[in-house]
């Protein structure tokens, strides 16, 4: 990671699926309205409410995108990763943020200024496709999830995003696997739209059907396949 920190805005930006193809000139413009920042574990990227006039790619670390009820409960939207952008549709809308960003650890962003990313749609109709493209994959996961908590119970949900990387007709699904939680149990069961106490107890049961194998932050997925039959 250290040596991906190294690299230029320029070399980060064309790692990025939205930049694929893009002319170095091109990227060169747009690195020249890159920041390189540093925030540290519980720091805020921005706040509900504040101007968006940049969108961020993760060098490092992790982000933390949530907003909080009036009674002041919190529900995660996502959780980005390196490599991974977000805040794109916030710059867009021209309004202020109707999200938080908060790190879970310490994180370095590269972050791209709004106005330099519209002088390249006006004037490369490929980029705008491929932003169009990326803000959609956006939008279809978000679509997802909301299909997922109207249509599937708790238990599915945790089955489903501990099975989220595996593909069931890999020739090695047969395999154990171990998938590490990222975050805590806590900020994962918000994800889900769970409560934490639910959330222990679906891990609880998967783990008295000898589904899984908690150990910490780490769990053991002895058989993918019984697993992914598992209804509850």
């Amino acid at each position: 990671m250290s040596d991906r920190l190294n690299l230029e805005p320029t070399q980060w930006l064309a790692r990025l699926p939205l930049f694929h193809d893009i002319g170095p000139q091109a990227l060169e413009r747009l690195a020249e309205s890159c920041r390189v920042r540093r925030f540290e574990r519980t720091e805020f990227v921005f706040r509900t409410g504040e101007p968006c006039d940049s969108f961020h790619v993760v060098l490092s670390g992790q982000v933390k995108l949530f907003v909080l009820s009036p009674a002041g409960n919190e529900k995660v939207i996502e959780l980005v990763g390196p490599g991974a952008s977000f805040a794109e549709a916030l710059m867009f809308l021209g309004r202020p943020c109707v999200v938080n960003a908060q790190c879970l650890a310490d994180t370095t962003l590269l972050s791209v200024q709004r106005q330099a990313v519209i002088d390249e749609l006006q004037s490369d109709s490929g980029f705008a496709l491929r932003m169009l493209a990326g803000l959609s994959r956006r939008l279809h996961g978000l679509v997802s999830d909301v299909q997922a908590y109207a249509l599937q119970n708790g238990v599915q949900r945790v089955i489903g995003y501990l099975l989220r990387d595996q593909a069931m007709d890999d020739e090695r699904v047969d395999d154990a696997v171990t998938v590490s939680l990222p975050v805590s149990k806590a900020t994962l069961a918000s994800r889900l739209s769970l409560t934490p106490e639910y959330f222990s107890r679906v891990l609880r049961e998967l783990e008295d059907a000898r589904l899984i194998e908690v150990d910490r932050r780490d769990i053991r997925i002895p058989d993918v396949k019984r697993l992914a039959a598992y209804t509850g």
